[in-house]
């Protein structure tokens, strides 16, 4: 669902709320143009699992192929600061 900015300022979070109960996301538009999106507090954590799920696949995924290193906190500060 889009919503106009200027539907958004004289209906307020009602506007949001109705858009929700119909969607997952809102679009809000700003002169025409998608700008922003809106969702609920349980869809973004949903989302943010989501993108740290896919992260630590990514991350088992280069320690499988050897593009990984091991190190201690001490190596791998070290390991910065020469790489400065």
């Amino acid at each position: 669902m889009t919503i106009m900015a200027n539907d958004l300022k004289t209906r307020g979070v009602t506007l949001l709320d109705e858009a929700l109960q119909q969607d997952d996301e809102a679009i809000i538009s700003v002169r025409g143009k998608s700008k922003y999106v809106v969702m609920d507090l349980a869809h973004y954590n949903y989302l943010r699992e989501c993108e740290l799920e896919a992260a630590l696949i990514e991350t088992h995924k280069e320690i499988q192929e050897g593009r990984a290193k091991i190190l201690t906190a001490d190596e791998h500060i070290k390991a910065l600061h020469d790489d400065l």
